[in-house]
């Protein structure tokens, strides 16, 4: 049988706190049958791979409620209401780790297939600290710089989310 895409049946809201949403969605299968699959709705994110002028990634160490451990993570986060991507991704690095540096757009990537989102993923070269970092009610955040070195291991451990955008970001550095 040839794959092809399936036909969106119906959708309906399953669950929704905060900002996190879950959809039922029912599919036509291939085959004419029908199944129900539950879908993240997810708002758009953006997430950037920061440079010290010594090569040092900048990650931001944060507990997170999932996993229930402190990981070392890339900053990023969702794509505000009437904000674009290059606005969102410079809001969040500024507030999370108080630097800023000479950004470019590396590409997009997918979260997951269950999910709706779709992540921006930025560099930032050049990176110096110019404020502190803006913790919030909801997100407590102490930056660290890494060589590129341990942040390859952090890598390869898989103990951090968005891996995705460090490999995409050091692959468009040329620094794998």
């Amino acid at each position: 049988m040839k794959i092809s895409k399936w036909k969106e049946l119906s959708r309906e809201l399953a669950f929704k706190k905060y900002s996190r949403a879950i959809d039922k969605v029912i599919f036509k299968m291939p085959d004419g049958s029908t199944s129900d699959f539950y879908v993240k709705a997810e708002s758009p994110t953006a997430c950037i791979l920061g440079l010290t002028e010594k090569d040092e990634v900048i990650t931001v160490r944060q507990f997170r409620p999932g996993p229930k451990k402190i990981l070392n993570e890339l900053p990023g986060g969702f794509i505000d209401h009437g904000e674009d991507a290059i606005q969102a991704i410079k809001r969040e690095f500024l507030e999370e780790t108080g630097y800023k540096g000479d950004i470019e757009f590396v590409g997009e990537c997918l979260d997951d297939a269950y999910s709706t989102m779709v992540r921006s993923c930025y560099i930032a070269k050049n990176c110096i600290k110019i404020a502190e970092p803006q913790n919030t009610q909801t997100e407590y955040t102490e930056v660290e710089l890494l060589s590129l070195v341990d942040f390859r291991k952090l890598l390869r451990s898989g103990m951090m989310t968005d891996i995705e955008v460090g490999y995409l970001c050091l692959d468009y550095l040329n620094k794998l």
